[in-house]
Protein backbone atom coordinates (compact mmCIF):
# COMPACT_ATOMS: atom_id res chain seq x y z
CA UNK A 1 0.00 0.00 0.00
CA UNK A 2 1.45 3.37 -0.97
CA UNK A 3 1.20 6.63 0.96
CA UNK A 4 -1.71 7.94 -1.14
CA UNK A 5 -3.73 4.84 -0.28
CA UNK A 6 -2.82 5.12 3.42
CA UNK A 7 -3.83 8.78 3.46
CA UNK A 8 -7.08 7.98 1.67
CA UNK A 9 -7.98 5.25 4.15
CA UNK A 10 -7.15 7.54 7.06
CA UNK A 11 -9.30 10.32 5.60
CA UNK A 12 -12.23 7.93 5.12
CA UNK A 13 -12.00 6.71 8.74
CA UNK A 14 -11.83 10.25 10.14
CA UNK A 15 -14.68 11.46 7.90
CA UNK A 16 -16.92 8.59 8.99
CA UNK A 17 -15.94 9.11 12.65
CA UNK A 18 -17.18 12.70 12.28
CA UNK A 19 -20.43 11.43 10.75
CA UNK A 20 -19.83 13.21 7.46
CA UNK A 21 -20.68 12.06 3.96
CA UNK A 22 -18.25 12.80 1.15
CA UNK A 23 -20.69 15.47 -0.04
CA UNK A 24 -20.77 17.14 3.39
CA UNK A 25 -16.98 17.08 3.67
CA UNK A 26 -16.70 18.52 0.18
CA UNK A 27 -19.05 21.37 1.07
CA UNK A 28 -17.27 22.15 4.36
CA UNK A 29 -13.81 22.04 2.78
CA UNK A 30 -14.58 23.90 -0.45
CA UNK A 31 -13.55 20.88 -2.51
CA UNK A 32 -15.78 18.75 -4.73
CA UNK A 33 -17.15 15.28 -3.97
CA UNK A 34 -15.41 13.47 -6.85
CA UNK A 35 -12.09 14.89 -5.63
CA UNK A 36 -12.78 13.67 -2.07
CA UNK A 37 -13.67 10.25 -3.48
CA UNK A 38 -10.46 10.11 -5.52
CA UNK A 39 -8.40 11.02 -2.44
CA UNK A 40 -10.07 8.27 -0.41
CA UNK A 41 -9.37 5.78 -3.20
CA UNK A 42 -5.67 6.71 -3.15
CA UNK A 43 -5.82 8.15 -6.66
CA UNK A 44 -4.84 11.74 -5.85
CA UNK A 45 -1.66 13.27 -4.53
CA UNK A 46 -2.80 15.75 -1.88
CA UNK A 47 -1.11 19.11 -1.33
CA UNK A 48 -0.55 20.69 2.06
CA UNK A 49 -3.20 23.27 1.19
CA UNK A 50 -5.77 20.52 0.59
CA UNK A 51 -4.74 18.76 3.80
CA UNK A 52 -5.32 22.01 5.68
CA UNK A 53 -8.80 22.43 4.14
CA UNK A 54 -9.74 18.85 5.00
CA UNK A 55 -8.43 19.12 8.56
CA UNK A 56 -10.21 22.43 9.19
CA UNK A 57 -13.47 21.08 7.74
CA UNK A 58 -13.35 18.23 10.29
CA UNK A 59 -12.04 20.40 13.17
CA UNK A 60 -8.79 18.45 13.27
CA UNK A 61 -5.11 19.30 12.91
CA UNK A 62 -3.11 18.17 9.90
CA UNK A 63 -1.06 15.80 12.04
CA UNK A 64 -4.15 13.71 12.75
CA UNK A 65 -4.64 13.22 9.00
CA UNK A 66 -1.20 11.69 8.56
CA UNK A 67 -1.08 9.71 11.80
CA UNK A 68 -1.43 6.32 10.09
Amino acid sequence: MDIKEKFGQRLRVLRKDKGLSQEELAEKSGLNRPYISAIEQGKRNVSLEVMEKLAEAMSLNIKSLIDF
